[in-house]
């Protein structure tokens, strides 16, 4: 009698994986981009992680605008710029505004492999023993403004409370804002999705709008103002344009009525004496035709 044959295999594979990945290492030695893991697990958006990879990948002084990186992408410019915010948010990212020589003022944009490093520096030489752990994140340094105003160009106060609140720098926090006004702002992404507020940002237009509103402008007057012809492409946020065009509050409606020319006031309707026919007069009595009925007779 034949032996019995059997198709299962002898033993199990020791330490593959039940489920889940299963990954196929390829060692490569050109065209590859290191990335940290911190990077590459980041929670949040895949956008914000496929754009920074995108980033790491591209050569010093490739443009790395919104603009630029919607021509590589699908996504469109909103959640592309919400990728470069999160990027910066997280440290990965900086954009400075930078004077040259010839006093032009351009944006650089500085890509970090680890949060808080420092651009100065160059370079950094290959390590010899294992790496360091990453240095926290030194803060922003804020310039300092300080105002000086000689005494005889002192701003008067009525002129200074009469300026636009969309200039003001410090707004108003939002709880303590005009709900009619935050209701204006946050409706205008129904209008055009791209008009995304963030509370800051409506913090700080809100003032300008409740100015529109007690001046008898009606809220879709407001919004038709706010969103008409505006650019296809924002190269910034799209508050600058609304601030813009807040800027200058309209004439309130006039309390006072203006003195109009008064109509004619119109007779009211008769019945002739004579023959019952309706006519408009001041005053009862003949129509016109009874009337000159009534002189033919006298001369004749």
């Amino acid at each position: 009698m034949a032996d019995p044959q059997s198709n299962a295999p002898s033993r199990a594979d020791a330490g593959a994986p039940t489920s889940g990945v299963i990954h196929v290492r390829t060692r490569l030695t050109a065209d590859f981009t290191v990335i940290s893991n911190a990077l590459a697990q980041m929670r949040g958006s895949a956008v914000t992680v496929g754009v920074a990879a995108y980033i790491a990948s591209l050569p010093d002084g490739t443009p790395v605008t919104i603009p630029a990186l919607c021509k590589h992408f699908s996504e469109g410019e909103i959640l592309i710029s919400r990728a470069l915010r999160e990027l910066e948010a997280a440290g990965y990212l900086e954009r400075r505004r930078e004077r040259t020589s010839t006093g032009h003022v351009r944006t650089r944009t500085y890509f970090y492999d680890v949060p808080g490093g420092d651009p100065d520096s160059g370079p950094a030489p290959e390590p010899d023993g294992p790496p360091e752990p990453p240095r926290p994140r030194r803060p922003r340094k804020q310039p300092v403004v300080v105002a000086v105003t000689p005494p005889s160009a002192a701003v008067p106060e009525t002129a200074r409370a009469s300026s636009s609140p969309a200039e003001a720098e410090t707004p108003v926090p939002l709880a303590d804002a005009d709900p009619k006004a935050v209701a204006v702002l946050t409706g205008l992404r129904r209008v055009d999705p791209r008009l995304i507020l963030s509370a800051r940002e409506t913090a700080r237009l809100a003032p300008a709008v409740a100015q529109w509103l007690a001046a008898g402008l009606l809220p879709t007057h407001i919004t038709d103002h706010l969103t008409a012809r505006l650019p296809d492409y924002f190269l910034t946020r799209p508050v600058g344009i609304l601030a813009y065009r807040l800027k200058e509050t309209p004439l309130p409606v006039p309390t006072r009525s203006v003195d109009l020319p008064t109509r004619p006031m119109v007779a009211p309707m008769r019945n002739c004496d004579g023959c019952e026919r309706a006519f408009r007069s001041a005053e009862p009595g003949r129509c016109r035709d009874c009337r000159a009925g009534d002189q033919l007779r006298a001369v004749g």
